[in-house]
């Protein structure tokens, strides 16, 4: 159901142990989740890391209040996040307040892993 609420900022805090539980039980069930022939090809990342310097230019798009985090598939089928802006009444910002249309900022092209993974920390191994 939509909704033009935003999340409370303090909703979004968990602990480094159920961080660390959620992403030891992604990595064990990763690849079971997916049918063949999807199985093995790294369809689904362990992680995605961007630049800061492109979510400090999503922050910035004027009116941004919130990100929102979207999947998306590539052309080889793998499992994308985008991240867009939104605005106070929790829409995404794709287009100027005055209805212009602009070219908006939507951050992808993640560093995947895998391929290219971090070095290891208690959310990884």
């Amino acid at each position: 159901m939509p909704t033009k609420t935003l999340p409370k900022a303090g909703d979004h805090l968990i602990s480094l142990q159920s961080a660390i539980d959620m992403t030891t039980r992604f990595r064990a069930g990763r690849e079971a989740r997916l049918i063949r022939p999807d199985q093995d090809i790294d369809v689904l990342p362990l992680s995605e890391t961007f630049h800061r310097e492109a979510i400090d230019n999503l922050l910035a798009v004027p009116g941004c209040a919130a990100i929102r985090i979207y999947f998306g598939l590539d052309d080889y089928n793998k499992i994308h996040t985008l991240i867009v802006p939104v605005n106070k009444n929790n829409e995404d910002i794709l287009s100027t307040s005055d209805g212009q249309n602009i070219e908006p900022i939507i951050v992808e092209v993640g560093q995947r892993c895998p391929p290219t993974c971090p070095p290891t920390s208690d959310l990884n191994t």
